[in-house]
């Protein structure tokens, strides 16, 4: 059996590296989409924690208080975070090493360690948020006790995370299949709105706020964009993925990685930008104006567009779950390994990880205040991700002919500065003002 795995793992990766090789080489005179193919996965894997259940919390609140007015924000802060995962692809493209190992390799042994103990931390607050949001997205679609729809989602989370198994292809073609059904579902439920594409449009582009409070809901979403999660699992998903010497391959690896970036957090963005224009054109129009949680907005959508409508959010809702949970245990395990060289089996770091969440369901805790808490402690190792990703990918001794330029970093310096600030900002906010 386990030979027939082996095999399996050589072919469907080996199929994927032969066709990367092909396009890298330029003999093939194919279109530019059959080229990209065996390129595109990396990024949809770590776009996943854009789309994740804390983002379902925030865009609603967003869409239902203040209209169309903050969709310009979510605009921004993808570009923002597409950004800064390109330099994360790019890391472990150059390097062969992904991030966590880079601060393995060039920091003190208390530093890393304390590293490794927070990014545990910040993977546990992670699969929290991720983890509950499966669990009420079982509740809401088939009205399971939330005990019952975390024990379901721990299983189908072992499921997905066992294609492993057969090499990284099964694994993102898997996840992008649940973006997919997140995207289709916003997709199906931007129609149903019947938003006014005019007003879409003009405060897409033209930044705009409404009141004090606009602007605190326009620095949380900002500031709780980027997740250091995905910037160190981005590194290890490009890392050993197609290794290429060539100066000349290299840079053209690069250029079909930007367009991975491009695609999946362009759909990311567009997915966040349809739970704002939902929220604005069912609940605000129509009233709403203080949609608090997630089942709120499940149950106010049944009246406002149909019976479909609801099911449709609580399909898309499931899916964001499982696959950012799937996610978020692939980042503990790769930080782990990063950090500190050690390895756990997937199936008890699932375990360990379960064990917080099935004790938020079972005390009773209310799953959507948690959410915005569990994004408050992703906030404190954002700058563990963010500053040693712009120190090591400015430096030419590590990166060799794609090391950043200065413009590069100078812009990527200000947005981490402002993305850092933003949450020193919210954390602020949540732990003192409520």
């Amino acid at each position: 059996m386990k030979n027939l795995i082996n095999t399996s793992i050589k072919q469907s990766d080996g199929r994927t590296r032969d066709s990367a090789e092909i396009a890298l080489s330029g003999k093939n005179k194919v279109g530019l989409f059959k080229k990209l193919i065996p390129f595109l996965g990396p990024a949809f894997i770590a776009s996943i924690a854009y789309v994740d259940p804390g983002n379902f919390a925030t865009n609603i609140q967003g869409g239902s208080e203040f209209g169309y007015t903050l969709l310009w924000v979510i605009l921004v802060s993808n570009i923002m975070a597409m950004l800064l995962q390109t330099l994360s692809a790019k890391l472990g493209i150059a390097t062969g090493k992904n991030l966590a190992e880079h601060c393995r390799n060039n920091f003190s042994k208390p530093v890393v360690y304390g590293m490794w103990a927070l990014m545990e931390i910040v993977a546990m607050a992670t699969d929290l948020a991720e983890f509950l949001g499966a669990a009420v997205g079982f509740n809401l679609l088939f009205g399971f006790p939330l005990i019952i729809g975390g024990i379901l989602t721990a299983f189908c989370t072992f499921l997905i995370l066992g294609l492993e198994r057969y090499g990284f292809r099964p694994l993102e073609i898997a996840i992008t299949i649940m973006l997919t059904i997140i995207a289709a579902s916003y997709l199906i439920e931007t129609i149903l709105d019947k938003p006014e594409f005019k007003s879409l449009m003009y405060y897409t582009f033209v930044p705009h706020f409404n009141g004090t409070e606009s602007v605190l809901l326009a620095a949380g979403i900002l500031g709780a964009t980027v997740m250091p999660h995905a910037i160190f699992l981005h590194s290890a998903l490009t890392q050993q993925r197609i290794i290429v010497k060539n100066p000349s391959k290299l840079r053209k690896l690069f250029r079909f990685e930007i367009l991975d970036v491009t695609i999946a957090m362009g759909i990311a963005s567009l997915v966040n930008m349809a739970m704002l224009i939902m929220a604005a054109s069912t609940f605000y129009k129509h009233g709403f104006t203080n949609i608090a949680t997630i089942e709120e907005a499940h149950l106010t959508l049944q009246p406002l567009l149909g019976k479909a409508a609801s099911w449709i959010f609580a399909i898309s809702l499931l899916a964001s779950g499982l696959s950012s949970s799937t996610v978020g245990t692939s980042a503990g395990q790769v930080m782990m390994q990063g950090f500190i060289h050690k390895h756990i089996p997937v199936w008890l770091r699932r375990i360990i990880t379960i064990v917080p969440s099935l004790v938020v369901i079972m005390i009773g805790l209310d799953p959507t205040r948690t959410l915005v808490i569990s994004q408050v402690v992703l906030s404190f190792g954002l700058p563990f991700a963010i500053i040693p990703l712009i120190s090591f990918t400015k430096k030419k001794e590590i990166m060799g002919i794609l090391v950043n330029k200065k413009i590069t970093t100078f812009i990527v310096s200000i947005i981490a500065a402002l993305i850092i600030l933003l949450n020193i900002y919210l954390i602020y906010q949540v732990i003192f003002v409520g």
